[in-house]
This record gives structure tokens, sequence and C-alpha cells, in this order.
């Protein structure tokens, strides 16, 4: 197996943005700016509390990893709340539930440690970038255990464990706005909860009205 090595970058965001990026940007207009960005505040590589609150939040994410030879490969990643957790605040980690049994991010890793999570909010429009290294642990029952979401119907067969290198958040541009469907069915019961309340209050004025008329 060939396990390829990381490069050691000036800023966090090198790790995207390389020698062949920034030229692209030069020819396009936008190297300055980003140019500022990397100089002034540039991405981060520790997950703030903010960041890590919506980390645990997210139900759907996306994984991405690439084959020894550069072939990539995006594999989704779905949970309850919470089935992504916080190991500290450069490391994810999640329990790799039973599958169709292909091994391609598994394997992967095993040749080429790089890896992209991507996570989207689509009720908020935000999204978050996040780039590291990550590794497969087959033998660790315990942690395992720690990581299996409570009640869900799973069968975790492995742990991937993410160290982060650098995090940005994108514009809401684009981002078209969905909602959960628990979410919308909890607004859609307290709207009813309210039209009933209104509907008995209506309903009391009338009797009211008509004792008072009588």
């Amino acid at each position: 197996m060939t396990r390829l090595e990381s490069q050691p970058h000036t800023y966090p965001s090198d790790i995207a943005f390389t020698p062949t990026v920034k030229a692209l940007q030069s020819r396009n207009g936008s190297r300055d700016a980003y140019a500022r960005m990397e100089e002034e505040h540039g991405w981060q590589t520790r997950l703030t509390p903010d960041v890590a609150r919506f980390i645990e939040q997210q139900t759907s994410v996306f994984f991405a990893t690439a084959s020894a030879q550069g072939q990539p490969y995006i594999q989704h990643r779905g949970g309850p709340a919470g089935f992504l957790h916080m190991l500290d605040d450069h490391t994810i980690a999640f329990a790799d539930f039973a599958g169709n049994r292909q091994y391609l991010t598994a394997g992967n890793l095993a040749d080429n440690p790089k890896a992209h999570l991507f996570l989207v909010d689509y009720a908020h429009r935000r999204r978050i970038k996040i780039w590291g290294e990550a590794r497969v642990i087959d033998d660790d029952p315990a942690l395992l255990a720690k990581l299996m979401p409570q009640g869900y119907k799973a069968r975790g067969e492995r742990v991937v464990v993410m160290s982060v290198h650098a995090w940005d958040v994108n514009c809401p541009k684009h981002i078209p706005q969905r909602f959960e469907a628990a979410d919308v069915a909890a607004a859609l019961e307290e709207r009813d909860e309210r039209i009933k309340e209104l509907e008995a209050q209506v309903a009391e004025l009338k009797r009211l009205s008509g004792a008072s008329g009588a």
C-alpha cells in the first residue's frame, strides 16, 4: 500500500489553494482578495465551539476520499443528530455503519489518508468545508460503542477518525432552502394547535355575544 505524504503549508488555505489554483485566481482577478484573506485571518485549523455545534447538529453529510491514483470518491454519511462526534477541537469521529460492503472509503484511506467533509444546512443556507486526514479503526470496540447513536437501528462496523487541517465557511449563494420533514411536521402541528385555540376563542366570543343579546 502507498501512503501519500502531506506537504507543509504556509497558510491553512494552501491545502486547497495550490500553486495552480493561485495562478488561476491571478488570471481571473481574485488573487489579491484571497492573498489579503490569507495574511489577515485566513482559514482556521481549530474547530470553534460554534462550528462544533454545527457539526454535531448534522444528520446528512458528504465524506470525500481519493485512491492512491487520485481517483476521487464521495460517500454519503447519515444518522441522527450527534452521529458526528467532536473528540477535541481538531478531531472528528463517527461510527461507520454496515452498508453495501464495497469498502471504497476504507480502501481509499488505507492508501491515501487525505479526506474532506462537506456539510450543508439547507434550512439556514449555510455550508462548511473541512479538509484533513482520516484513518479507519477496526479494533476498538469500546470507541465504536461510544460513537454509536443511542437507539439508532444500525450496526457499527468500524470507526473513522478525521484530523482537521483546515476549514472554511461558504457564502449562502445558490444554496436552495430546504427543510427537514420532522421540522415541517412540527411547524404544522404547532399551527394546527394554534388554529384550534383561535377557533375555541371565536366560539366562546360568539357564545358570550349571544348570551348578552338574549
